[in-house]
């Protein structure tokens, strides 16, 4: 070939392309970014909705079914889901895979627009969102100390400014802060005393509390602006305001209440290893690299904490970033683990250092050259692209070592170095492009797979075509310029033989010895082969699927729902018997995160009645239990905590992927679907590995329901609104005005003291005034009923749905579905009411057809290729009899292992359809050169030639692409758990395969021949 010649006869040249691509690739990598995992594309948008005050059923009838026939026509729209609670509204839109969602987006906003006429007063408008799973804290900072109020300030004015200034930081949120406010307790029997009312309270305040710009007067050549300044300027200014009485004295605030400086009355507590503490979540911006930014702050750290008061501490409690930077070390450690081993391998084979590092600089021009183009595709250096480059490690060499093997070949013929170079490239350029295109055509069709599958595994097909055309580029022109160079020593035979040259011909005539028995007894070979086959289809119940690997993280999260309508008191101290159980696991825990009420450490809303723990547990290295073994065993230990649902479940990678299991319930009623899904729970719950099963079905928080009797209440000049609004103030406060200080602004609340605001009995006695001054007691204007409070309701593509979700753990995501399947086919459903299965077992169906389909695509394009290479449709066919062999070793690598057929081993075999061809191509593209006029063989010469002298490049290759995936096999380090799989069934694949190729083909390769003698022979007669 022409390529090879040029770089053999211009040395300079290659080695100045090499050092462009060097530099290139280095400054490429230093602007990759790094993240966990590739970006997963979801085309998901939601419109929110408010609607105060309604109940859910009105905020379904009024909002959310008017929304849902609105969008359900916009193109690409595969779901329409929603959720009516009360008050509020949210439809969610699932967009089918490929969509545009700007131009989808759009398409909502205008059909909105279209139907907001038809919605009631009192709606809020729609706000139209895009749905983003990866716009999540990338660090929570925990602030303790002992003053709440010293923590809320020190967090609002110095942390988060700090924060928010370093690059790549979006927006930083403060959990459990304290809002200060100045809190006027009313006195019930001074205000009866003085005849004065709330309501001239806040008149009184508000009057007070008022600066305005009254106009302007001159000043010589100056106009001075007149401006009347009255805001309070201190707190003794709001107790010495002035409000008048019925009688038209006045009296000072402090005389009709109690004035503090306080904080208002809080909906929730956080902690932070058992103290309390505020907490502040960080969020990244959309482009910035989560592991540069978490730098960046952790960096910043002891600048902040040199500042701040005396007493109070930071504390990092969750850094995404950790587990990120640790699975890129042991990737990165994998790869250097699997060269080094390809390094070993061809210096035992090769016997000499020259050599050895011929093939070897194949490797970091390979990586190094990926790197350029992972960084023009806008690819980002994550696990998945770092593993596919160990992955492809051993591949990298596959096409030196049979370049150079060949080059050594005429070396020892006689020729001299640069026409061994030029004629061994030349010679084998051809089966090597094509060895490496086959490897490279298997992923095309993965263009054509959609959804997380795609999202998740199309880079790492990128990352690995790259590696092999640039390794390819080497072997055809690197390898043959640097053997003409280095090799002049290299291939001299000296002294004694080389011990393993010595074991290897042993080997050589072991494999000559079986290779002509099979070749004797070729419909044995064929059977025998056919069965292994057929016995190794048994393997397939014991293994079972599942749709991710999941990694361990060492992420817990615990999850306490006490009786709705609890107390925040009452969920404290359940809170409270959680954490004497959970310091039996002080050991293995790093860090952990307590809220109570509010809001949810991971963005999740909550109320008084739930609490949530957020644990971070030591690196996997450090302990001795994975996350799954503790999630058992503490789930164990939670059950005997009485008053509480408790659930524990482990947070890893495949969480943002949806439940494992998810049945959605549909029917035409919400009350049925209620009942139906608590037997759906029931009956899952008893299977093995369902873990953690719960209904979507919320129990209504007890309300108690006060209907006010209109004719009563206008016997007394009372109106609805005005009874309302003086029960909100006795029981809930209200905001009179606004009080600033130092540049921040509280509220100035009117309330009444906790002790005549907390029983049912203090509601009954509640004096109601009427405009005369008159009190009535409410227990004579209203009725009072206790209700269950109202629920979200929820559907799915306009019709009333119900979800049963549950974790897994113990057992395949495959053989739970079948359990699950099976109980509810059994499970007699109401006419109208009907089942399916979503969540993740819904994604690895879909994603297991769709790759079945990228598999036969694929086999179809090596089959192509190599019809191509040889311009003949007969040896391609037999060079694919080594394709079926790869089922036993694969069935047998995940049996072996103990791991099911997921969407990464499923990648592998896709993968292993272009790899184990590659032998095979170079063994019959030998056969056919051997038997050509310029050798002139016999078949059956050819065949044992061609065997015994491709023997050892075929075993270099496999033993280097197998060797260097063992460290991924054996998932060595944090996060190796998602390429284990695709390593596992690569290397048993490959393994298996291989001794297929050396025995089954050549036979193959007679009985086509002589079919085609005998085809021949009657076309001639």
């Amino acid at each position: 070939m022409k390529l090879v010649k040029t770089s053999v006869k211009r040395p300079v040249g290659v080695i100045m392309i090499v050092l462009a691509i060097i530099a290139l690739g280095t400054v490429s990598l230093r602007n990759l970014n790094i993240d966990l995992f590739p970006e997963i594309d979801l085309p998901i948008a939601v419109v929110a909705t408010s609607y105060e005050d309604a109940a859910p059923e009105d905020v379904e009838n009024l909002i959310s079914r008017p929304i849902e026939s609105s969008v359900s026509s916009v193109e690409g729209i595969e779901t329409v889901q929603s959720q009516s609670q009360s008050g509020s509204s949210l439809v969610m839109m699932m967009f089918n895979n490929g969509t545009d969602l700007d131009q989808a987006l759009l398409d909502v906003r205008e059909n909105i627009d279209q139907v907001k006429g038809v919605l009631p007063d009192g709606a809020g408008d729609p706000s139209v969102l895009r749905f983003n799973p990866d716009q999540m804290p990338l660090m929570w900072v925990g602030l303790t100390g002992d003053d709440a109020a010293k923590l809320t300030q020190v967090a609002e004015d110095q942390i988060v400014p700090f924060f928010e200034r370093q690059n790549g930081v979006a927006s930083v949120t403060v959990e459990g802060a304290k809002e200060r406010e100045v809190q006027i307790v009313l006195d019930q029997s001074e205000l009866q005393q003085y005849g004065v009312t709330a309501q001239s309270i806040t008149q009184a305040l508000n009057s007070a509390n008022q600066s305005a710009s009254v106009g302007v007067v001159e000043k010589g050549n100056q106009d001075l602006q007149l401006r009347v300044t009255g805001d309070f300027e201190s707190i003794d200014d709001i107790k010495e305001t002035l409000v008048q009485t019925q009688t038209g004295e006045t009296v000072h605030v402090d005389d009709l209440a109690e004035v503090k400086d306080t904080h208002a009355e809080s909906s929730g507590e956080t902690m932070v290893n058992g103290e309390s503490a505020v907490v502040l979540s960080i969020m990244k911006k959309t482009d910035a690299n989560t592991v540069e930014v978490a730098g960046n702050i952790n960096d910043s750290m002891d600048e902040i904490e040199g500042e701040l008061p005396s007493g109070l501490s930071t504390n990092v409690i969750i850094d995404t970033s950790e587990y990120i930077n640790m699975s890129i070390s042991s990737v990165v450690q994998n790869i250097l683990l699997g060269g080094a081993i390809s390094f070993l391998v061809l210096l035992l084979f090769l016997k000499s250092l020259r050599a050895t590092i011929v093939i070897g600089l194949s490797i970091p021009i390979a990586i190094i050259s990926t790197f350029t183009l992972m960084y023009f595709t806008g690819e980002t250096l994550n696990v998945l692209t770092l593993g596919g480059l160990a992955l492809g490690l051993g591949m990298m060499v596959d096409s030196s070592i049979v370049i150079l093997e060949h080059i050594y070949t005429y070396r020892q013929r006689g020729y001299s170095l640069t026409q061994s170079s030029i004629k061994g490239a030349s010679e084998l350029a051809p089966a090597v492009i094509a060895s490496t295109t086959t490897t490279l055509v298997v992923f095309l069709p993965m263009v054509f797979v959609e959804g997380i599958a795609s999202d998740m595994f199309t880079p790492l097909a990128l990352t690995v075509s790259f590696a092999l055309i640039a390794s390819l580029i080497a072997a055809v022109t690197l390898v043959p310029m640097l053997s003409s160079k280095l090799l002049s020593k290299a291939t001299k035979e000296s002294g004694r033989r080389y011990w393993f040259n010595r074991f290897l011909d042993r080997v050589n005539n072991g494999y000559r010895a079986v290779l002509k028995w099979v070749l004797g007894h070729r419909k044995t070979t064929v059977f025998g082969s056919i069965a292994i086959i057929v016995g190794s289809l048994a393997l397939i119940p014991m293994i079972g699927a599942s749709f991710m690997p999941s990694s361990d993280q060492g992420q817990l999260q615990v999850n306490i729902e006490t009786q709705p309508g609890s107390s925040l008191e009452h969920t404290q101290s359940v809170a409270e018997d959680v954490n004497e159980k959970l310091t039996a696991y002080d050991d293995v825990m790093e860090t952990n995160y307590l809220n109570v009420g509010g809001g949810g450490g991971a963005g999740m809303g909550s109320s008084s009645n739930q609490a949530t723990y957020m644990m971070q547990l030591v690196p996997a290295s450090e302990r001795s239990q994975t996350t799954d073994d503790i999630v058992q065993s503490m789930s164990e230990d939670l059950d005997s905590v009485p008053g509480a649902d408790i659930s524990v479940m482990a947070t890893d990678s495949a969480a943002g992927l949806g439940d494992p299991i998810q049945i959605s319930l549909n029917g035409p009623e919400h009350d049925v679907l209620r009942d139906l899904a608590d037997e759906v729970v029931d009956v899952i719950s008893g299977i093995e590995g369902v873990h953690n099963a719960s209904s979507s079905a919320e129990d209504g928080d007890p309300q108690m329901h006060i209907q006010v009797d209109s004719e009563k209440a206008a016997m007394y000049g009372l109106t609805e609104q005005q009874i309302t609004s003086q029960i909100q103030l006795q029981f809930t406060g209200q905001t009179a005005a606004q009080y600033r200080e130092d540049g921040n602004e509280m509220d100035i609340t009117l309330m009444y003291p906790e002790e005549e605001r907390s029983t049912i009995n203090d509601l009954e006695d509640m004096k109601i005034k009427s405009e005369s001054g008159a009190s009535v007691s409410l227990a004579s204007l209203v009725t009072l009923e206790e209700v269950q409070g109202p629920v979200t309701l929820q559907r799915d593509n306009q019709q009333p749905q119900l979800n049963v979700t549950s974790e897994i753990i113990g057992r395949d995501l495959g053989s739970i579905t079948g359990d699950i399947r099976q109980e509810l086919d059994n499970m007699s459903f109401p006419e109208g009411y009907s089942y399916d299965m979503g969540g993740q077992a819904e994604d690895m169906a879909s994603s297991f057809t769709d790759l079945s389909i990228a598999l036969v695509f694929s086999i179809f394009l090596v089959y192509a290729v190599m019809a191509v290479q040889f311009e003949n449709f007969l040896f391609p066919f037999i060079i694919m009899f080594s394709l079926p062999a790869t089922v036993v070793g694969v069935l047998l690598g995940l049996f072996v292992t103990g791991l099911p057929l997921s969407i990464p081993a499923f990648i592998g075999i896709i993968m292993l359809a272009g790899i184990v061809v590659n032998n095979s191509i170079v063994l019959v593209d030998y056969i056919n050169i051997l038997r050509r006029d310029e050798y002139g063989k016999s078949r059956y010469e050819a065949i044992l030639e061609a065997g015994t002298n491709r023997l050892r490049p075929i075993l270099m290759t496999t033993l280097t692409t197998i060797l260097a995936m063992v460290p991924l096999g054996l998932a060595l380090g944090e996060g190796a758990e998602m390429q284990q799989p695709l390593a596992v069934t690569i290397i048993f694949g490959l393994a298996v395969s291989s001794i297929f190729t050396l025995l089954l083909i050549p036979v193959i390769y007679t009985l086509f021949d002589d079919l085609t003698a005998k085809i021949l022979r009657r076309k001639k007669t």
